[in-house]
């Protein structure tokens, strides 16, 4: 295939070079979003009188015909061409003739990528986030199954103190709340056309880039040309929402891991969402998890390498900026596909509710409700603190715990104590007690169920 820019050059490009400089294999994904600005385009063009009506009309049809014929199989990509943007024009040029050699004109390659990514973008985010809310939606209902499921809280993985398996696991659902967020406050961001920016000056054709904005769903334009060429921070801002995202879902994996382990038994998962060993035949291994845990460090490194990327290039475009897709391809790519098989992997995960019970028996991660036992009667805390940790310190060497310590030896402590502390030291008093906003509580938990239930109702997901 000649290049489009072939006028200048009096060699061919050499075959390695030219496979070295291609991008199509790779950018010819963004196909749908190259032919949609090349038809906002012919119409602007139209509009200012810069093609006719008819030549216009004659695009539009030819790039119409090349996407139906794209997406039926019809048409195969060239793997020849240089990029998704020459691939279209030299087909189009095929179909109409030099009508097809109209298009281009007031537009640069710069702005025209630009202007796709954003768009293929825009798609994708859209889908990603429709995951981040099923996946809150599977949170939440698992959450209401479990809300008296009570379990250990743990800090530095140690048993700290009793919780509910609803309250710990709303946590990430809060998370990704903050997700979903961080991913619509980037698309604001990116709501600006660069098309028309051309190379990076502008051109001298009296064209109305608001109107080619507004066609392919665009808030504003960008203000600056060179910036509009040069610009790929919304490709940063998003695959670092992206990465902060694999993050929770990595810690969330973390935690199946563990749970499911002989050592907490605390949850078991699917077999459809589990592997064997090849020599080892009891094994039911959380692979999946792993995975999405090991799959995090793949988008952390897609965003190191656009930073690194970016970091010393000049103004304006720059053929280093063609790295920017693959990296946020694959990021894309990997969030979706660690979105698409978590959800469900939670959805048929059990809750073992029993073992959670057992292990908070133990561990006394009651001990801060003793010591708040004593500060009601009118002890300071940090004394009461004191007597509490002289009192662990003994069951230990004695093999006790707190619920089953004579009130006897309660009163060798302290005289304060009384046969009323074991009431106050039972797992569900030490859950039902938390009655603070954001706690463990029952009427807390029941708020943050009814919040996510009013979020996901507002997003349409019921």
């Amino acid at each position: 295939m000649e290049k489009m820019w072939a006028g200048r050059f009096q060699k061919a490009l050499d075959k390695q070079a030219d496979d070295f400089n291609s991008s199509i294999h790779f950018d010819k994904r963004m196909y749908k979003q190259d032919i949609e600005g090349s038809i906002a385009h012919a119409m602007m063009l139209s509009r200012q009188g810069i093609i006719t009506a008819e030549e216009c009309n004659d695009i539009l049809n030819g790039l119409s015909g090349i996407l139906e014929d794209i997406e039926s199989g019809k048409l195969a990509f060239d793997m020849e061409a240089e990029d998704i943007h020459m691939f279209v024009e030299s087909e189009l040029t095929k179909r109409i003739g030099d009508n097809g050699k109209k298009l281009h004109t007031a537009r640069s390659r710069n702005d025209q990528v630009a202007l796709d990514i954003r768009l293929y973008l825009f798609s994708e985010c859209e889908e990603i986030s429709k995951q981040i809310l099923s996946l809150i939606k599977i949170i939440k209902d698992k959450a209401e199954t479990a809300k008296d499921a009570i379990m250990p809280g743990y800090t530095h993985l140690q048993r700290a103190q009793p919780i509910t398996f609803a309250h710990h696991i709303l946590t990430y659902a809060f998370m990704l709340e903050r997700d979903y967020s961080r991913i619509a406050d980037a698309l604001k961001r990116m709501d600006k056309s660069p098309i028309g920016s051309c190379a990076l000056a502008g051109t001298t054709y009296d064209t109305e880039r608001y109107f080619e904005a507004q066609q392919l769903g665009f808030s504003d334009i960008t203000l600056n040309s060179i910036d509009g060429v040069s610009d790929r921070d919304f490709c940063l801002e998003l695959m670092s929402a992206f990465s902060i995202l694999m993050m929770h879902l990595s810690r969330f994996s973390e935690e199946i891991i563990l749970w499911s382990s002989w050592e907490f038994k605390f949850i078991e998962l699917d077999d459809s969402y589990t592997t064997g060993s090849s020599i080892m035949p009891q094994k039911k291994n959380p692979d999946m998890a792993e995975l999405v845990r090991g799959k995090t460090g793949r988008v952390y490194g897609d965003l190191m390498a656009l930073l690194t990327t970016l970091k010393g290039l000049p103004l304006a475009y720059n053929k280093d900026m063609q790295e920017d897709k693959e990296a946020i391809f694959d990021a894309i790519d990997t969030v979706k596909m660690c979105l698409g098989v978590f959800t469900p992997m939670i959805a048929t995960m059990t809750v073992l509710k029993g073992n959670m019970y057992k292990a908070a028996q133990k561990g006394f991660i009651n001990a801060t409700d003793l010591a708040d036992y004593l500060v009601k009667k009118g002890m300071p805390f940090r004394t009461a603190y004191k007597h509490v940790g002289e009192i662990v310190a003994y069951c230990i060497k004695e093999n006790l715990v707190l619920d089953n310590l004579p009130i006897e030896k309660y009163k060798q402590f302290d005289n304060s104590f009384d046969t009323d502390l074991y009431d106050e030291i039972s797992l569900e008093a030490c859950v039902n007690k938390r009655i603070s906003a954001g706690g463990t509580g029952p009427q807390s938990v029941k708020s943050q169920i009814d919040y996510l239930t009013e979020f996901l109702n507002e997003k349409g997901i019921y």
